[in-house]
């Protein structure tokens, strides 16, 4: 919107997308001649781009919206000197070039004009119709002066309400944040910074979530460049380097269209580059870079069972990667995304990864729920919403995630804890789908347990709920559910029964939290089990009886800035020195919990209202810690492994082993060392046994060991 001003020169230009002169643009907004039988020189351009997607769409309405945007506009610049009407101009240029419908493009055309000129919904709403207006409502900001700094969460908020009846309204909202960020160059640094945050933690998980890479993966980009500049000027220079040297993917890419073509399979192949933050992130997880590494090979066929055609041609003349063979077909993600996902080596060695997708699937993996149009109209029928029975209008494209968000949402007491567990909420990227014993489906998100299903399944009846069964088998309410699992929570006959406080430890779901916490806070309990409502900390360590409580409680590592607190060292994430570390109060205040600064209990406490106290490391350094060692199976590796910590004079207190998957094996070590100093060392000992390709620190969730 108007919050964000232009630049001339914006810092990433997305390649292969058409970018237009906004400055001639703005002249023709101005003084461009204007005959009765055409479209004005301004908004032609935007025509052009929506009739190759619409062929028949009707113009006229473009017309009179772009219009009464420029008159209301006129004026007005943006704090690049640029006229005003450039921006909404470009907001419905990147909706049209994704395949938007007219009534996405006209509320586009208009989304400013309630929010910062004399035009209003009622005038929208005659003018343009109840779908135009409702759409121009969606985005339109609350005013600063009537919210103060509760405005820009509770904009969100409305924004999100409105998108659970119309997904347009986000569309429209992405477009104008990629304009902006686009442009952002003119403004001081710490806002551009405030506003990339703002886009890193809300608008990109939402452009994921709602299918929109196209948007998604250019704000990647621009946020990267404003919050990391030097990692962004390395990953530029990279893919520079790799520009000018050998092409291993149109190798790759024209032996493939050589295989398809003797196979009779009609395919189009093409190299789809990654962009900047896919770069950096193959960069992080692999070190080194490969020449295929900077992009992928993409195979678009016409119908569905081609797809699975062109993925046997391709396993049976190349050696496929297995473990790299996902279908997305077949289990669609929790975005509509669709697509079959292999990686092959080629003839010269180089390992290739392949997409393989319909057209309409590369449509839809691009635009999202933008490519769906309106999703109100049946074919042929008007674009007009049918509200359903309980006055909402029935949205075919709502997701699970949205529907959650939504339910949740109403319960937020306050725009704070909105604006927190909105983020943690949106940073939770991936999702499972659980099968009820009725046959119906949950959409939970990944790392939800039992406790989840059954807030997702039965509301607040599941307060009684005593157990569950997963597959069939009796498991506890703290069992993190897989994907494809079936579930069936068990509920207690007593109406009475109510949650535990211990549940809090295990929900990965605002929903069931919100309500958790609010059973617990109308069931006050006795003051010795902890404050009602409030979260138990994750696996805390003991505290000895002996420990005094002193001003500056100890533990023997940990110091605490809280009068009359005992101090523990938490197991879910075990912070040693030199870690950073921030305390967590429990009990009412009666003890602090040492986390790590990323351990994900503390976003979790935070979100709920637990205010950090500062904690700083005293002088003991012996310290316990759990290490992870992922490894390929081979005999004798856990022999070497107990060799290697015996080595480091690490006493181990438990450790598990997973059974393999694949080849690879999973081991967990609970140890205690007599120096924090020695970690390090002890790590790449256990990395240098042969066969084990990684030795982390544990981040598991309460309740793992």
């Amino acid at each position: 919107m108007s919050a964000e001003a232009t630049s001339p020169g914006a810092p990433i230009r997305r390649r292969g997308r058409p970018r237009i002169d906004l400055r001639r643009l703005g002249r023709a907004a101005l003084f461009g001649p204007v005959s009765r039988d055409r479209l004005p020189d301004a908004i032609a351009h935007v025509a052009e781009v929506h009739r190759v997607h619409h062929p028949d769409a009707d113009l006229s309405v473009l017309q009179r919206a772009y219009l009464l945007a420029e008159t209301s506009h006129r004026g007005q610049m943006r704090k690049s000197g640029e006229p005003f009407i450039t921006h909404p101009l470009a907001v419905t240029l990147i909706l049209a070039e994704l395949g938007a419908e007219t009534t996405t493009l006209t509320a586009s055309l208009l989304h400013d004009t309630v929010e910062d000129t004399e035009v209003t919904l009622d005038q929208v709403r005659e003018e343009f119709g109840e779908e135009v207006c409702y759409l121009v409502d969606g985005v339109t900001k609350l005013e600063k002066v009537d919210y103060g700094a509760a405005a820009e969460p509770e904009t969100f908020r409305k924004m999100l309400v409105a998108t659970g009846d119309d997904v347009r309204v986000m569309s429209i909202k992405l477009a104008d944040r990629l304009h902006n960020m686009r442009t952002l160059g003119v403004m001081r640094p710490e806002k551009q910074a405030r506003i990339a945050k703002v886009t890193r933690d809300v608008l990109i998980p939402l452009a994921e979530r709602l299918g929109v890479q196209a948007l998604k993966t250019e704000l990647e980009d621009l946020v990267f460049a404003i919050l990391h500049p030097e990692e962004y000027a390395r990953t530029e220079a990279l893919i520079t380097e790799a520009a000018d040297g050998p092409d291993p993917l149109g190798a790759m890419a024209g032996n493939v269209a050589s295989v398809l073509r003797e196979a009779g399979i009609s395919a189009e192949v093409l190299v789809r580059p990654r962009h900047f933050v896919s770069v950096h992130r193959v960069r992080i997880k692999r070190g080194e870079l490969r020449g295929s590494d900077f992009g992928r090979v993409l195979v678009l066929v016409g119908e569905d069972a081609d797809c699975y055609a062109v993925l046997g041609e391709l396993h049976t003349c190349f050696t496929p990667v297995i473990s790299e063979f996902k279908d997305f077909i077949a289990a669609p993600k929790f975005n509509l995304y669709q697509s079959l996902h292999t990686a092959v080596v080629g003839p010269d060695g180089e390992v290739a990864e392949i997409l393989i997708r319909t057209h309409r699937m590369h449509k839809v993996a691009e635009a999202g729920v933008v490519a769906l149009g309106n999703p109100y109209a049946s074919e042929g029928a008007p674009q007009t919403a049918e509200p359903a029975d309980d006055g909402e209008r029935a949205d075919p494209t709502r997701p699970g995630w949205l529907s959650r968000l939504l339910q949740w949402q109403q319960s937020a007491p306050d725009p704070d804890t909105f604006w927190t567990t909105l983020r943690a909420d949106l940073a939770q990227d991936r999702e499972i789908t659980v099968f009820r014993t009725d046959g119906g489906t949950l959409g939970l998100p990944a790392g939800a347990s039992c406790v989840d299903a059954a807030y997702a399944q039965h509301g607040d009846a599941a307060h009684a709920c005593i157990g569950a069964r997963v597959n069939g088998r009796l498991a506890t309410l703290s069992t993190v559910l897989k994907d494809g699992d079936t579930v069936q929570p068990l509920l207690a006959e007593d109406p009475a029964s109510g949650p535990s406080p211990d549940w809090l430890d295990h929900v990965r779901t605002p929903a069931a939290r919100i309500a958790i916490t609010g059973w617990l806070d109308a069931h006050p309990q006795p003051a010795e089990t902890g404050r009602p409502g409030e979260p138990a900390d994750p696996d805390p360590q003991p505290v000895p009886p002996s420990v005094p409580r002193t001003a500056r409680a100890r533990t023997a590592t940990a110091v605490a800035e809280r009068p009359d607190a005992a101090v523990r060292l938490a197991g879910c994430c075990t912070p040693v020195p030199p870690d950073e570390v921030t305390g967590i109060p429990v009990r009412g205040g009666a003890a602090v919990t040492v986390h790590r600064l990323e351990c994900p209990a503390v976003a979790r406490m935070e979100a709920v209202g637990r205010t950090p106290v500062a904690v700083s490391w005293g002088e003991e350094q012996a310290c316990r810690v759990t290490l992870v060692a992922e490894s390929f199976g081979r005999p004798r590796l856990l022999a070497d492994l107990t060799e290697a910590i015996a080595g480091a004079d690490a006493a181990v207190i438990s450790a598990t082993v997973e059974p393999p998957s694949e080849q690879r094996v999973r081991h967990t070590y609970t140890l205690r060392l007599p120096d924090a100093a020695g970690l390090p060392a002890l790590m790449r000992a256990m990395r240098e046994v042969p066969g084990v390709y990684d030795v982390s620190r544990a981040q598991h969730p309460a309740g793992a060991l």
